[in-house]
């Protein structure tokens, strides 16, 4: 089960793609659903930059910025995301889609990434997560967050944003 869940973690990115493309078939956006949805959607890439900006992927145990209150900041900004386009779909189908994806990738993701943390930090790890280690304090950098990749989530937010568009444009 461990390599099943490995593997899910591993294949999220591609999942999203293959998912995001069922989205924009579905997808039957409206200006009203755009105005309310695209919102809640760069909510959750501003707390995706924001985590990004303080991750030091697979050197520490990070806990400053939005890891102070969350394990996993960047999956909540990519659920609100998530929540953000399924509202901007204006479609049900979608809406589901998109919460079978963020529930299984994200799962999967979370356990890959625990039990890579409890081997690669061990006792370290086990105290963040009772809430018990020190508090770490770091300044947000854009450089982080550019190394961390965070660019390619909003290329794709954009770009969500920008087909929604051109599909509202064409079904008019």
């Amino acid at each position: 089960m461990a390599d099943a869940t490995a593997l899910l973690a591993r294949r999220r990115v591609p999942l999203g793609f293959a998912t995001g493309a069922i989205a924009l078939v579905l997808a039957s956006p409206t200006p009203v659903s755009m105005l309310w949805g695209l919102p809640v959607a760069a909510l959750g890439e501003a707390i995706r930059v924001w985590a990004a900006g303080h991750l030091e992927k697979s050197r520490e145990v990070t806990r400053s910025g939005p890891y102070r209150f969350s394990r996993h900041p960047l999956y909540v900004g990519s659920s609100v995301m998530g929540a953000g386009v399924a509202i901007a779909s204006a479609n049900v189908w979608v809406a589901l889609c998109a919460a079978i994806y963020l529930s299984v990738t994200l799962t999967a993701a979370i356990r890959s990434e625990e039990a890579f943390l409890r081997r690669q930090f061990g006792s370290e790890y086990d105290a963040y997560c009772r809430g018990q280690a020190a508090e770490v304090r770091r300044a947000f950098s854009w450089a982080r967050a550019w190394r961390n990749r965070e660019w390619r989530a909003i290329m794709g937010l954009s770009a969500f944003a920008a087909l929604f568009a051109a599909k509202i444009i064409w079904l008019s």
